[in-house]
Order: C-alpha cells, then sequence, then structure tokens
C-alpha cells in the first residue's frame, strides 16, 4: 500500500482538501503527500509551530490548554488542526495535526517517541469535528517523524470514511 498515493486518491475521490498543522513533523506530512502528482488538487495549506507561542499565534492554541495538559497532548493536537481550518486563508475542509517528542524525554517526563495527533474536519453546517489519538512510535529521532508523518496520512482515509458512511445513513 502506498499510503501518501491513496490519500491523494482518497482525498480527490471525495472532494476534500487538506490542511496540516505539525509540531514535530515539521512538515513532513504536508511535504509526503506534495511529493504524489496530483496532490495539488487536494493539499490547501501547511503550518509548522513548533513553539508554544507558534501554537498560540498561528492556530489559536490557548496558552491554559498547553499549561494544563502540555505541549505534547491530543488538546493540544486537537487545538491545532481545528486552529488551522479556523485560519484565515485556509480553504480546506479537513486538517491533520501533530506534536510529540522524537527523541530525548520531553518536558513533563513525555517518553521519546509519544506522538500525539488529531484529525478536524467541516461538516455541512461548518461545524468542526475532531478525532484524537496518542501513539508511541520506537526508532531514532528522524525514523520517529518519517513514521508520524506516515501515521497521520494514513489515518486520514479511516476518520473521513466514518463521517461519509454517517452522511450516507442519516440521508433522507
Amino acid at each position: 500500500m502506498n499510503t501518501p498515493a491513496d490519500v491523494v486518491t482518497f482525498l480527490t475521490w471525495s472532494h476534500r482538501s487538506l490542511a496540516t498543522a505539525e509540531s514535530c513533523t515539521s512538515g513532513l506530512i504536508a511535504s509526503t503527500l506534495a511529493a504524489v502528482p496530483g496532490s495539488g488538487t487536494c493539499l490547501d495549506v501547511g503550518f509548522v509551530a513548533y513553539s508554544p507561542s507558534g501554537k498560540a499565534g498561528f492556530l489559536g492554541v490557548r496558552p491554559a490548554t498547553i499549561d494544563q495538559y502540555g505541549l505534547t497532548s491530543e488538546e493540544v493536537a486537537r487545538e491545532m488542526a481545528e486552529g488551522a481550518l479556523a485560519c484565515a486563508g485556509c480553504s480546506a475542509d479537513v486538517a491533520v495535526s501533530n506534536t510529540g517528542v522524537a527523541d530525548a524525554r520531553g518536558n513533563g517526563g513525555v517518553p521519546p517517541g509519544t506522538q500525539c495527533f488529531a484529525w478536524s474536519r467541516k461538516t455541512g453546517n461548518g461545524e468542526i469535528r475532531t478525532c484524537s489519538e496518542t501513539v508511541r512510535i520506537a526508532g531514532d529521532r528522524d525514523e520517529v517523524r518519517q513514521a508520524a508523518a506516515l501515521y497521520a496520512l494514513s489515518r486520514l482515509p479511516d476518520y473521513l470514511r466514518a463521517e461519509l458512511l454517517d452522511a450516507r445513513v442519516h440521508q433522507p
């Protein structure tokens, strides 16, 4: 299975466009998808926000969320994905975010390889729905970051398929 190509095919088929909000992966999600021919039809915008001030200033992550849960948390990942969709100039209807620790223990003793993800989507009535996960990935710094980017992309169709199935079930 070629995850990036499969994601481009799926997003194109479902008439969706993607925004990325990345911390630990530092743009690898967007660049991995952009390497696929035809990705320009479904990749809208990518944000890299490594620092707390970048997450807060560009993506609207609340400082209180960072203080309460830490930078490596599903709560921060959720606000990053939702914030990407809310940014002026972003026309995407789907977002994926990542925040994590690639190597040395993070603040708060977060184990190396801990990666938090969120996938947000706009509904037909403009609401934003978000799912999130935390996984631990083994490997060195580059292996963790590369695997995290692929994981973020690999889960995207699952979350969107569930939404599309829900929409079909509830249609009159």
